[in-house]
């Protein structure tokens, strides 16, 4: 055991990020390229770490939902394209500039508070979602903007809402949010205004709809190998790059009618095996799992979790694995033995998004990457075959990398296909 699994980490399974930055790229049309989604630190993932693997591979297109974030891509060392999804403040133009990164232009107030500042932007069309973006049929402002000086706008995009989804009038609105995209598109180069590179397609767009014609498609939670919930309705052949591990504290007996936990919820009627495991909602585990179903994985075996979670800990019941022991690896997301847990299971326990159950692991979370030597690059198909894993651990900026192996006995060993 070292410092940084003595505790509770996630598993960041580099090879099968490059399979899905490879699998993605393949379903788009020619010409466009995978835009990477790595905002709120790489849905949980690392966004740096993440940048720079697929960096590696040949993606050379970003996207960040904030000006730190994007900041910090730029600090690491991340070159080309950086997106900016979500608003900037034009006191802030100095920052874009000095780092070369792109603004998103939120509706035509902000375009008129970022001209005359130097600032490379992209033009956001509102086709239907109502967030962000200039009605995608007002032409009029669309015209203002472009002449603004000092407003360089370099790509046009949109954002689909329902793309998730199959009802027919679902299906029949985001079609009318793709028709109105490229009607808008095409008046624009009419009119002399040329819209640069232009992206509409995020996961779900990527999943349910047909290669479209654009530069860009902006990969987010499809990068990650897992789904928001909702199954889509092309099934690519995705790998989950995140698994959550902890350990277990302690084990002890439980006698019948005796209470454990807050409130002493958990009161079984037979004596039970009791774990304390080294993780909790203050780790960004929904509190709510431990009383809505939530399992974990010990030595391969499912085992419930029970009574209320606590900040740093929950318990667990352990009974069905006679020999656990102070120290186990216990699986909360991933793969243990021929048992595994899905992040989409998890997330549908507490009632949220995958996205947001990924997003809201926390800083205390340590990272484990797992990386094989041989890779190849996204424009390459996977090789076949189980290369021997390295493991590259960070914490605090610190790296180093060991030969390791994951509960399943091999680093290479999360291929739940979504």
């Amino acid at each position: 055991m070292n410092d940084l699994t003595d505790r509770a980490w996630r598993e960041i399974d580099l090879d099968a990020l490059r399979h899905n930055a490879r699998v993605l790229q393949s379903a788009l049309a020619p010409g466009c390229k995978l835009m990477a989604v790595v905002k709120a630190d790489g849905y949980g993932h690392g966004a740096l770490t993440v940048a720079q693997c697929l960096a590696e591979q040949g993606v050379d297109a970003f996207a960040t939902a904030t000006l730190d974030e994007a900041v910090a891509l730029r600090r690491g060392g991340v070159q080309g394209l950086i997106l900016i999804l979500g608003y900037t403040s034009a006191e802030a133009a100095p920052v874009l500039r000095r780092y070369h990164l792109t603004q998103t232009v939120a509706d035509e107030t902000h375009a008129r508070a970022l001209a005359g500042r130097g600032v490379t932007a992209h033009l956001a069309l509102d086709t239907g979602m109502h967030r962000l973006g200039v009605d995608v049929g007002d032409r009029a402002a669309i015209r203002r903007i472009y002449a603004l000086p000092g407003l360089t706008i370099e790509g046009v995009f949109s954002h689909l809402c329902v793309s998730d989804c199959r009802l027919p009038a679902q299906q029949a609105y985001t079609q009318g949010q793709l028709q109105a995209f490229y009607e808008t598109l095409a008046w624009m180069g009419s009119q002399g205004l040329r819209p640069g590179r232009i992206h509409i397609q995020a996961s779900y767009g990527i999943f349910n709809l047909p290669p479209q014609p654009c530069d860009f498609a902006r990969a987010g939670i499809a990068l990650y190998g897992v789904t928001s919930g909702v199954a889509p309705q092309r099934r690519l052949p995705l790998r989950p790059v995140l698994s959550l591990r902890a350990r277990v504290a302690t084990v002890r007996e439980l006698p019948a009618g005796a209470g454990a936990g807050y409130g002493l919820d958990f009161r079984p009627a037979t004596a039970r095996m009791l774990a304390t495991v080294t993780i909790g909602y203050a780790d960004g585990l929904p509190s709510c799992l431990s009383q809505q179903g939530g399992e974990v994985l010990l030595r391969g075996v499912r085992c419930p979790m029970v009574g209320r979670m606590c900040m740093d800990q929950l318990l667990v019941d352990v009974t069905a694995v006679p020999d656990a022991a102070p120290g186990d690896v216990v699986t909360l997301i991933g793969r243990d033995g021929c048992e595994a847990l899905q992040a989409e299971t998890v997330a549908a326990q507490a009632g949220i998004l995958t996205n947001e159950l990924l997003s809201r692991l926390g800083p205390r979370l340590n990272y484990v990457n797992l990386s094989s030597p041989d890779h190849g690059r996204c424009t390459v198909p996977a090789k076949s075959g189980r290369p021997s894993g390295l493991v590259t651990t960070k914490r605090k900026g610190r790296s180093s990398t060991n030969a390791s192996s994951s509960p399943t006995g091999s680093v290479l060993s999360y291929s739940i296909t979504v």
